[in-house]
């Protein structure tokens, strides 16, 4: 085995953000390998995958891969409701698909962008402007999974940063920055805090653990 290659299936095109904390902690759960990740882009299919069965499959099919990563937003549904909905779409799947391939579920509660608001630096520089004086209120960390829109709060953040006049402001796209922003973050670690990021982790441990990727060289 010379390398790890992991597919996410994410719900929208500014999800392929996790790519960036589900490398982080690949990384501290002790595989070693060399990382080749992918976000499974079916936008573009002739014939779009509709529902999630079908997008996992055709996700497998198209991007072969060691690992999946299935991301659905919790929203206003309790963490283990998308579990259970995830487990049940794997399930439904041609049994050949995951054989040998394990998956992780990915359940940010309530949405991806409450995994990106807690590193002011890395947002200010999202934002153009890592010289930026102007006061960012970041949520308490511990409290992001009781943000009602996380969205609208990381747009709000990043307009901010910017410092930009308040038009100006207004057209700068919230996912290219989420993207940047990402990019950015190098510890994931304060995430840790938060019951849903702490449930994948101890899901992935176990995982790495039983494909014994934590010993190969």
């Amino acid at each position: 085995m010379n390398s790890l290659r992991f597919t996410l299936v994410a719900d929208g095109p500014s999800d392929a953000a996790l790519l960036h904390p589900l490398r982080w902690l690949l990384v501290k759960c002790g595989v070693s390998l060399p990382l080749e990740p992918a976000w499974a882009e079916l936008r573009l299919l002739p014939k779009r995958p509709s529902g999630l069965v079908e997008k996992i499959a055709v996700a497998v099919d198209l991007y072969d891969c060691d690992l999946i990563f299935v991301h659905r937003d919790a929203e206003r549904e309790p963490r283990e409701a998308r579990v259970e909905e995830i487990r049940r779409a794997v399930q439904q799947c041609s049994s050949d698909l995951f054989a040998s391939r394990p998956y992780v579920c990915v359940v940010p509660v309530r949405m991806t962008e409450a995994w990106f608001l807690f590193d002011e630096m890395a947002i200010r520089r999202a934002a153009g402007n890592p010289a930026g004086r102007v006061r960012l209120e970041l949520p308490d960390i511990a409290k992001l999974e009781d943000l009602t829109d996380p969205k609208a709060t990381l747009q709000q953040i990043i307009q901010e940063a910017t410092e930009l006049p308040r038009r100006r402001r207004e057209k700068v796209s919230i996912g290219q920055a989420l993207h940047r922003l990402a990019e950015l973050i190098e510890d994931f670690s304060p995430l840790r805090r938060l019951p849903a990021f702490a449930a994948l982790e101890a899901d992935l441990r176990a995982i790495i653990s039983m494909m014994r990727w934590d010993n190969v060289v």
